[in-house]
């Protein structure tokens, strides 16, 4: 099964609809799929629900699909350095499910793993907690979250080989195995991709079982969100 495309739009031709749920992989702007983002902007879909920690930044990543009014819920855990998503959040235009990281994390992870639902400390006693179950083991409450499946993964990986097989780099490796995995239809980006065979069996992060496409974009812009310098003294 050959599951390279030669681009990005052509990746997701066919597979991307109005309303879906979908899974972006990354942190900050740290192992977000650039190009792929990109590509589904140009698509015109609308009214996602897009379940990722954050939401890029204006003019950048997610942030342009904010722009574009494509997205109408965010699921995530942290929402700043985004004027148009504070924006359109308190405005009412975009739904906005606020969930703990590690929450977030868990309930793709269980996604991937094919369990529906588990339950966790973290949020009883808070708004996150309302509407949702909560039931005591050996005398403490626990609140019960359901896992996260999406129609559609969006992932960033450093290397692919042909058959699918992950590596990734260093702390673009976040998000993003989880969000693979979650995925009915898992799409990555990769800045590489070798025959099957060349990597070494310790350096697969994640078997290519979970990826159905991969696109190569070999120089992606990778833009941090912001610049920490250290002051010399006396400059």
């Amino acid at each position: 099964m050959n599951k390279i495309f030669p681009s990005a739009a052509q990746a997701l031709a066919g597979v991307v609809a109005d309303g879906q749920l979908m899974a972006v992989g990354g942190f900050g702007l740290c192992g977000i799929p650039e190009a792929l983002i990109d590509a589904l902007r140009q698509t015109g879909v609308k009214n996602l629900t897009v379940i990722s920690n954050n939401a890029g930044v204006d003019g950048f990543g997610l942030g342009i699909l904010l722009e574009s009014r494509q997205i109408k819920k965010m699921i995530s855990s942290y929402v700043g350095e985004n004027k148009e998503f504070e924006r359109q959040f308190l405005a009412g235009e975009l739904e906005l499910e606020f969930t703990p990281q590690g929450t977030l994390a868990e309930k793709l992870r269980a996604g991937g793993a094919g369990i529906p639902a588990f339950f966790t400390k973290t949020g009883v006693g808070t708004v996150v907690a309302d509407g949702k179950e909560l039931r005591d083991f050996d005398g403490e409450t626990y609140v019960m979250e359901h896992s996260l499946v999406p129609d559609i993964s969006l992932v960033k990986a450093w290397r692919a080989d042909k058959s699918g097989n992950l590596q990734f780099r260093l702390t673009a490796r976040n998000f993003n195995p989880a969000v693979a995995m979650a995925g009915k239809l898992c799409i990555v980006e990769v800045e590489e991709i070798v025959e099957t065979g060349d990597m070494q069996p310790d350096h697969v992060h994640l078997p290519g079982i979970y990826v159905h496409r991969l696109i190569c974009n070999p120089n992606p812009e990778k833009r941090i969100e912001k610049r920490t310098i250290t002051e010399t003294a006396g400059v």
